[in-house]
């Protein structure tokens, strides 16, 4: 039986760890799937380059409004998606070729499915057949998650994929584009692919089992964009999906379509789709990895629970990325790793994770970004706060895009005049709050941060300087 260093399972983030200060550890990898983990394969990459042209797609529709008319004559899908996973592959295939090559000669890459079955130790079923039974002394659990499948009547969860019903795993690598689908969630995985397809054309019905979208973000946030969605597309909100039925004889697996049963505030409403997109979260793949097993300790979401060094309650086993995170964030992940990756080698000057301040972004129509408390989160822990708002249209750049919904909306410690929360929906999000991710990070104060710089003029970050403004002064409430 080998016995290793350490064994690292899973190569999102976690492939990041083995490097030129563990050259005299025996290292094993362990991969079932495809290198790269989520983000590359099945996330935030392929992902945002569908956004990308998606974006393109809706500017050329709107660009009547600032005198450009234009149309979007066809969208060439398979060339995209080609496009896409010809660059996605190839990073993964390069990525799994060069921790097999001659320069990583102290790590053995294991292809296939792992199973811990005591203590430290874990039996690998190779993907080419076969099984190899591995212990070492050190762990790295990184192995992420896995899309939810919701029980509904008529679906057979062994053929999502496969036929007319996707998961985000696999919708992005569909034959052709749908006339029409049917996208089950209310989150981040739901807005975004509501917003790539409604862009390039499909008709597209969002179905959200709550009362909003976005839930975890500020109210205000997800009351602005469900408007924004709502104008788009079909939204139907308060609604459950109460079963499904293949279109021809040819069922899930290979059928032309289904039908959607509905029911929601107005009844029964079946509804005629080429796909369904199910949306509806993530569950950490810790059950798959059996890590019970090993002794870690799991929490009720199926979380690893971990310390602040990201060490589980088994000395030398360390956990990161979305199977022990709540956050699941590539940028996050990569954090985590560095921590792990430091800890392991520097195991008497470990270092801890720092969570404070994780921003978050939706890659939609219109973008969407947000760090820090939710005023509804302040209003649940009873923590004293001051909020400034301002909109894209009252600045110069806004003017230029016409915007007349997005917005910035900060909160602050009324007495310190320290950032809690930052919530942007608008052009640019994701980089129009950087500034304010960096305040909270280095303990700038609103107002110092608003004047102690140079805002360029006219930009887009001119909304964060106006509603960094628009908080009282500290002491002001007073």
């Amino acid at each position: 039986m080998p016995h290793f260093d350490l064994v690292v399972v899973g190569t999102g983030s976690g492939n990041s760890i083995p490097g030129r200060e563990f050259d005299n550890w025996n290292i094993a990898i362990v991969e079932q799937g495809a290198f790269g983990g989520t983000c590359l394969n099945v996330g935030c990459i392929p992902t945002k380059m569908y956004v990308y042209p998606a974006d393109l797609a809706e500017g050329t529709r709107r660009g009547g409004e600032f005198g450009v008319h234009g149309r979007v004559e066809s969208v060439d899908w398979p060339a995209m998606r080609d496009r896409i996973f010809a660059r996605v592959d190839a990073i993964q295939a390069s990525g799994r070729a060069f921790r097999e090559g001659p320069k990583w000669p102290n790590i053995t890459v294991y292809a296939g499915t792992g199973r811990f079955t005591g203590t430290k130790a874990m039996t690998v079923w190779l993907n080419d057949g076969g099984c190899a039974e591995i212990t070492a002394d050190r762990f790295v659990i990184a192995a992420g998650g896995r899309p939810v499948i919701p029980d509904i009547p008529g679906l057979d969860e062994d053929e999502v994929g496969r036929g007319p019903v996707h998961t985000s795993d696999t919708i992005m690598r569909i034959e052709k584009l749908p006339g029409r689908l049917v996208v089950v969630g209310g989150g981040y995985i739901a807005a975004e692919f509501a917003h790539i397809f409604a862009s390039f054309g499909t008709e597209v019905t969002q179905v959200v089992r709550g009362s909003r979208l976005l839930r975890h973000h500020d109210t205000d946030i997800a009351t602005a964009f469900a408007g924004n969605a709502a104008r788009r597309y079909d939204l139907r909100q308060d609604t459950d999906v109460c079963g499904i039925k293949p279109e021809s004889s040819g069922g899930v697996g290979g059928g032309n379509g289904l039908t959607v049963h509905l029911e929601g505030p107005y009844g029964a409403d079946p509804l005629d789709a080429d796909l369904m997109l199910i949306a509806t979260g993530r569950v950490p793949n810790s059950d798959l990895l059996h890590v019970r097993a090993t002794g870690v300790t799991v929490d009720p979401h199926g979380l690893v629970v971990v310390d602040d060094y990201q060490e589980t309650v088994v000395p030398g086993i360390y956990a990161l990325g979305d199977i022990s995170s709540r956050y699941a964030l590539k940028h996050v992940a990569n954090h985590e790793a560095r921590v792990v990756r430091h800890n392991l080698a520097h195991p008497d000057a470990r270092i801890t994770s720092d969570h404070r301040f994780v921003p978050a972004a939706v890659f939609t129509q219109p973008q969407i970004a947000a760090v820090g408390l939710t005023e509804q989160d302040a209003q649940r822990r009873g923590i004293p706060y001051v909020t400034g708002r301002r909109d894209y249209s009252g600045i110069a750049a806004g003017w230029a895009r016409e915007d007349t919904t997005g917005f910035v909306k900060v909160l602050a410690d009324p007495d310190t005049g320290l950032l809690l929360g930052a919530h942007v929906i608008g052009p640019e999000a994701a980089t129009v709050i950087q500034p304010l991710i960096q305040a909270m990070s280095f303990g700038q104060r609103a107002h110092d941060l608003a004047r102690g710089q140079y805002w360029i003029h006219p930009s887009l970050t001119e909304v964060v300087e106006n509603a960094l403004l628009a908080l009282p002064k500290p002491g002001a409430t007073h």
